[in-house]
């Protein structure tokens, strides 16, 4: 991944210092960027410390007005960065931003890590502008207006440093998946404003690391999500909340093993399991985060999965407008 992507990064970010974070790899990924890759700065971390954990250890090494996260797997392109930079320069409010995500693998087409934008539903799903569930559009021009989101993607994310180290950073529970969510989360709740800017542009993989059909992804998305949703909801809507993705839970667990097998099933259950577990480390977190709240960021008023499933609505452009 390093071999075919840095090269684009290299050329195309001249304004950047470029900084490759090693998560304690076991081949000679390090030796190989310090060989063809002399101009680049390259941290070890020793152990593999995850997404979240990996990028907070890292980025307490690096002394800059503001951090671009990129993942591994992602082609830049020319004068990719400007146009972040501008938004974030233009409007101190903007705490993060991120470029369009397109699909390396189909560049007429969104990917599905972030593509134009992310939102959550009522009951803590992730969508994005040309990504629902598992519908991705081919991009056509339809969501090239810069636009306020909930979250922007970890795989390209813009954030300012200062604020990243104000909100605490990743958590480093999390390890990976919905880390991202999380920390747009805390930023919205503080009063910053996250943004898509699609003028920049990028493409990814997506799966690189961990395919979607991993049952520990399974099983890190399932849990991740019901911890930031402990962590972020106000008090008057969590329980509520929670009942109900107990039910929707358990449901997509039965469907997982009627279609994909029991691994995926399993990590449902585990997942559950180990958020119940998890829950009163979080007591602390929740309560510093409903105390530094200043404002109630906005999910969306429906439920993504009646709109999809009931309502047959694939695309973001049909789903009813948020207030």
């Amino acid at each position: 991944m390093l071999a075919r992507f840095l090269p684009s990064v290299v050329e195309h970010s001249p304004e950047a210092q470029i900084v490759v974070a090693d998560n304690g790899s076991a081949d000679d990924s390090v030796a190989q960027v310090r060989a063809l890759f002399p101009t680049v700065r390259v941290i070890e971390l020793g152990s593999n410390f995850g997404f979240a954990d990996g990028y907070n250890r890292a980025l307490a090494q690096v002394d800059a007005d503001y951090y671009i996260l990129l993942n591994n797997d992602v082609e830049v392109t020319h004068g990719w960065i400007a146009p972040l930079l501008a938004q974030m320069e233009a409007d101190e409010k903007v705490v993060a931003c991120q470029p369009k995500i397109l699909s390396y693998n189909n560049k007429n087409k969104f990917e599905y890590a972030g593509a134009a934008g992310g939102f959550i539903d009522c009951y803590g799903y992730p969508y994005c502008r040309g990504r629902l569930f598992d519908t991705v559009e081919g991009d056509c021009g339809q969501y090239d207006e810069p636009c306020r989101v909930f979250w922007a993607t970890g795989a390209a994310l813009m954030v300012r440093s200062s604020v990243f180290k104000n909100v605490g950073g990743f958590d480093a529970g999390f390890f990976a998946h919905m880390e991202e969510i999380d920390l747009c989360w805390r930023m919205l709740a503080r009063g910053g404003d996250i943004m898509v800017v699609p003028a920049s542009v990028v493409y990814h993989v997506g799966g690189a690391t961990l395919a979607k059909s991993n049952p520990r992804k399974t099983y890190l998305n399932f849990r991740n999500n019901l911890l930031l949703l402990y962590k972020n909801l106000p008090t008057e809507r969590l329980a509520c909340v929670m009942r109900v993705r107990c039910l929707l839970d358990y449901v997509a667990a039965f469907k997982f093993l009627l279609t994909a097998g029991w691994g995926d099933f399993a990590a449902v259950v585990r997942a559950r399991r180990d958020f119940r577990r998890m829950k009163k480390l979080y007591a602390t977190a929740r309560e510093e985060n409903m105390r530094l709240s200043v404002a109630v960021p906005s999910m969306s008023g429906f439920s993504l999965l009646w709109q999809y499933y009931a309502r047959g609505r694939k695309c973001f452009s049909q789903l009813p407008k948020n207030k």
